[in-house]
């Protein structure tokens, strides 16, 4: 099962080293990880999507809550939160299927940012669902290129 976890750290060197550490040493992957400042310059907020049962995730928010620069610790295990993701994807193009490509972008929200002879690079955020139907339909006409943000998420209280 996937977890969504926001965690709130002071913005000092090694919390990323530290956070990271706690996870590999214990046996834990994660999937996806974003740290950007807040509002605060001297808060971070980490976005760590991992893998486990609710047991596995108990323990992970355990152990970051002992972290000294550690603040808060968000499990978003309930679903009271709204996530996003950023993706950038090349497509291979050609005089037939560039308007197929660019009809699909307009039926996702997505931006076209880069056009090529051959190849579209296309900018698209949204939900998990969103972001993997869009990327499906895309491999019919041949992805040459991704890069993904991993997930980002906030409270909705």
């Amino acid at each position: 099962m996937r977890h969504t976890i926001s965690i709130l750290v002071e913005n000092k060197f090694g919390v990323l080293t530290r956070i990271a550490g706690l996870f590999s040493g214990r046996g834990f992957n994660i999937d996806s990880l974003n740290v950007a400042p807040t509002q605060d310059p001297n808060v971070s907020r980490m976005s760590i999507v991992t893998r486990g049962d609710d047991a596995t995730l108990e323990q992970i928010v355990k152990q970051l809550n002992k972290l000294v620069d550690v603040l808060k610790v968000l499990d978003f295990r309930d679903g009271e939160y709204i996530d996003r993701e950023l993706i950038l994807v090349k497509v291979a193009v050609d005089s037939k299927s560039r308007a197929e490509v660019m009809q699909i972008c307009d039926i996702f929200r997505s931006k076209i940012v880069d056009v090529q002879a051959k190849s579209l690079t296309i900018e698209i955020t949204g939900g998990e669902g969103k972001i993997n139907k869009f990327l499906d339909l895309m491999s019919a006409y041949g992805i040459t290129d991704i890069t993904r943000t991993g997930k980002v998420a906030l409270p909705r209280k």
